[in-house]
């Protein structure tokens, strides 16, 4: 049961979200809860692939295989900084001994997060030079959305980059149904309406209103298809638009080289090297045998202490975060390559 929010103070006990900007922090303290379980409630089972990244406050949990106790999770102590069992599917089960408070996380909106907060250091400032209402805020919210997942991690520095802000009144449409698709959006301030004209309402069905962070135009760009909608502002606001050639070739050329775990291991055993791109307390906590660590955010740092000649396969928890410092790596001449998944995705 949900008994209270959290505080970032709180927050940032845990490893890797003691990583996060505070601003970014602070939307992700709006968003997670705390919760608590009564003794011998069960948290997760074994096998369980639901994706959750999960911390214990207070009270222990215990992370038992079948009937053998493998670990226990003291809220406070040092291990409880950690994710609890992070590798998916669950390879235990966990059941609380006492009463356990404790905060659980999509972990799909983490490590969009995380990638963001990461590749986004050096040109945040840039980016809020954009407008006076260009904030982090409308940032944070469409990397939350799942939809905008689906847009390759690499490139979501470029797509913002990228994106110009257009300001418009009440009443104005700012795409028309039956129209040639040429950008996509974010409402970055005020409200609108999406409607569809029908043969028995020409005026148009009411289908949504838009609120900041929403994202909309992005159908037509993929399927080369005509708008089949129209979205007129209902208050005094802006949007930032990405160009359609922009949205494809960020969406459709990612310049990413994927690799199963096998032909990973491969290029390792033939001299390449694995490079972790995590925070150090998450390396510390797990990481694959012989692995170089450089945090995503000291990458461009970093690069002249790479071997050019040499082929590094990028990993990170789940292969977020690593297509993003493969791409960095690429763009400036170095072979590198991404692990499919991840470290933390079991490999059959």
């Amino acid at each position: 049961m949900a008994i209270e929010q959290v505080s970032t103070e709180l927050l940032s006990a845990f490893s890797p979200l003691d990583g996060l900007k505070r601003d970014n922090l602070a939307a992700l303290a709006r968003k997670v809860q705390i919760r608590e379980m009564s003794p011998g409630q069960v948290l997760f089972k074994e096998g369980d692939t639901e994706k959750r990244t999960i911390y214990v406050i207070e009270g222990t949990l215990d992370l038992v295989d079948g009937a053998k106790l493998v670990a226990t999770v003291k809220g406070g102590s040092d291990l409880a900084r950690n994710p609890v069992a992070p590798v998916y599917p669950r390879r235990v089960s966990a059941k609380a001994r006492d009463r356990v408070q404790f905060i659980s996380i999509d972990s799909d909106l983490l490590d969009v997060m995380l990638t963001w907060d990461q590749t986004g250091t050096y040109e945040v400032s840039d980016l809020q030079g954009k407008s006076d209402q260009t904030n982090e805020d409308w940032m944070t919210m469409l990397l939350q959305t799942k939809a905008f997942h689906k847009i390759p991690p690499a490139n979501i520095q470029a797509i913002f980059m990228r994106m110009q802000q257009i300001n418009y009144r009440s009443g104005d449409v700012i795409l028309k149904q039956g129209a040639e698709g040429d950008y996509f959006y974010v409402l970055i301030g005020g409200s609108a309406l999406v409607t569809r004209e029908t043969p028995l309402s020409k005026e148009g069905i009411k289908l949504a209103e838009l609120k900041v962070g929403d994202t909309f135009g992005e159908e037509a760009l993929i399927s080369d298809a005509k708008r089949n909608a129209t979205v007129t502002m209902q208050s005094d606001g802006a949007v930032m638009r990405l160009g359609k050639d922009d949205f494809k070739t960020l969406l459709n050329e990612p310049m990413l080289d994927w690799l199963s775990m096998s032909d990973a291991e491969e290029i390792i055993r033939s001299g390449g090297q694995w490079l972790d791109v995590r925070l150090p307390s998450e390396f510390e906590n797990q990481h694959l045998d012989g692995a170089l660590n450089i945090p995503l955010y000291f990458i461009r740092l970093k690069l002249n202490t790479l071997d050019a000649t040499k082929k590094y396969v990028v990993c990170c928890d789940t292969g977020r975060r690593s297509s993003a410092g493969a791409y960095i790596l690429n763009e400036r001449g170095y072979q590198a390559y991404v692990l499919q998944g991840g470290i933390n995705r079991e490999q059959s």
